[in-house]
């Protein structure tokens, strides 16, 4: 009995041994966060001269001087600094920000060049506001340091990085998850008068329009989106351009018992051609005057009617198309002839990382009702009223993206009034670190029950730790990376649709 519990024992100590060459060979080849990282350096590398690229030039209302616009070139980020009050500026590392309670930031700048009446002035670098630096990322000094290095610099070699330092405080931005964008998703409703309902959550340059198109036990299906709530889909359909009984029949499916489901909705709406309708969706909204009532219909059906399909009047068909597909699926779902859609499923979901969230902020701040742009117009309006042509750097004001990007981070409040985004890592183990870095957060509010939301899904194997989530009201919703599991990066949304028209184009579709 002794010599054989003396071979259990050396089997589970092989077994731990071997576990811990496969972990440490893990941490050493693919590392525990490089996710973040990763996401991070894309962020600074792609998103933001991208977000650059679209905004192209600010075009100030200034009277009497004539055409000018400012062009927007190339960006750089310079080196972890810190301002001193003496005004000099100098390099600095994580710890001295820890000890001093200094934001571990680098300045941003953006090549301007003033236009005025179609002749270029002198082009100049300008700050336009300073970025918190992630730890190891690659505009950190500390990511191309080596061990020796690092250890003389008063930072632990072991650290993973990944985190942010904010006034002196390490803050971690977690991840996300929520429903996976620009997909149909069919689902059997609880609420009584409402059989079914599709959710499309439609993304495009990292803002979410959600989008609940829903079946009534009487057959007639309505839409809600933007600030529109109950919308007859069949309206919807002749503002869009299916002007006919017949195209919007065939545009749904080919299908008799499908048609034959849909008809009832076709005495929705009274309307026989495309003003009319958009006349309709105008009456939605209650807005008292026609003329704006209806150029807000066209804005909203352009701008928030599913918007990765495109924002534009030239996209009004395709958006009927797609709408059509959604219509066909609830009614499919209603006769039973398609699988039941699950949302809890991992193919419906996708993980949010730094890079996603900080794109989200930095367009609100860039682009807000009262943000950066919107700023330099009315700086140069003030500034050329009194007489004077300012020059760039005095217009552009940094500290407005500065402190905002700081503030959210601080706080943990994010654009859309999420909250808890932010987080204080950390700090009681190595473990504990790792784990904070790969924690996963659900959008669902604690307060309610989401029992199915809550429960661990077939789909989690290998993916989410089934353990590892507090007790409480956050059980289930709060969630951990499998110590193994690893994050993949899509397609971008652009790169998406080109390879979708492709896709279509070969297909002869």
């Amino acid at each position: 009995m002794k010599s054989a519990k003396i071979k259990t024992d050396t089997k589970e100590s092989e077994e731990i041994d071997g576990f811990r060459v496969l972990l440490n060979s893990f941490g050493r080849e693919e590392g525990f966060i490089d996710f973040q990282l990763e996401s991070f350096n894309d962020f600074i590398k792609s998103r933001i001269p991208s977000i650059i690229r679209e905004i192209d030039e600010i075009k100030p209302e200034v009277p009497d001087i004539g055409d000018f616009k400012i062009k927007l070139g190339k960006f750089k980020i310079g080196k972890p600094s810190v301002k001193e009050a003496d005004g000099s500026v100098r390099e600095i590392l994580p710890l001295e920000a820890r000890m001093r309670d200094l934001t571990y930031g680098a300045p941003m700048y953006i090549e301007m060049t003033p236009v005025l009446n179609g002749i270029e002035s002198e082009t100049m670098y300008v700050n336009f506001g300073d970025l918190p630096v992630m730890i190891k990322s690659n505009i950190c000094p500390l990511s191309k340091m080596s061990r020796r290095e690092l250890v003389e610099a008063g930072e632990d070699p072991d650290d993973p990085g990944g985190y942010f330092v904010i006034n002196g405080t390490e803050r971690v931005l977690v991840l996300i998850e929520e429903i996976c964008p620009n997909r149909i998703i069919v689902e059997k409703s609880s609420i009584s008068n409402i059989t079914e309902n599709a959710r499309i959550h439609s993304s495009n340059d990292g803002y979410i329009q959600r989008h609940i198109v829903e079946r009534k036990t009487d057959g007639i299906i309505r839409i809600n989106f933007a600030n529109i709530n109950r919308l007859p889909i069949v309206i919807l359909f002749r503002a869009l351009g299916l002007e006919s009984d017949k195209e919007i029949i065939e545009a749904i499916s080919d299908d008799p018992e499908v048609q034959q489901e849909f008809y009832s909705n076709l005495f929705e709406t009274s309307s026989s051609s495309v003003d009319e309708a958009i006349e309709e969706v105008g009456a939605h909204l209650k807005i008292p005057q026609k003329e704006y009532r209806i150029e807000r219909a066209q804005t909203i059906m352009d701008r928030y009617l599913l918007p990765h399909l495109g924002q534009d009047k030239k996209n009004r068909k395709e958006k009927a198309l797609f709408l059509a597909k959604a219509v066909e699926r609830i009614i499919l779902s209603n006769l039973d002839r398609i699988p039941k859609y699950d949302l809890d499923h991992y193919s419906n979901k996708r993980v949010r990382l730094v890079g996603d969230l900080l794109e989200v902020l930095f367009r609100s701040i860039l682009l807000g009702k009262w943000g950066l742009i919107t700023r330099i117009n009315y700086n140069y309006q003030k500034l050329t009223k009194r007489g004077r042509f300012p020059p760039l750097p005095s217009i552009v004001e940094s500290s407005v993206l500065t402190n905002q990007i700081v503030s959210a981070i601080a706080i943990g409040s994010w654009v859309g009034g999420r909250t808890g985004v932010s987080q204080r890592l950390e700090r009681d183990s190595f473990v504990k670190t790792i784990t904070h870095i790969r924690n996963i957060l659900s959008p669902l509010t604690p307060t309610q029950e989401h029992f199915e939301a809550r429960e661990l899904h077939p789909t989690h194997w290998g993916r989410i730790d089934p353990s590892h989530t507090p007790e409480g009201a956050t059980i289930g919703l709060r969630k951990y990376l499998a110590i193994m599991a690893k994050i993949t990066t899509g397609l971008p949304e652009k790169d998406q649709k080109l390879l979708f028209d492709y896709v279509k184009k070969q297909m002869g579709d």
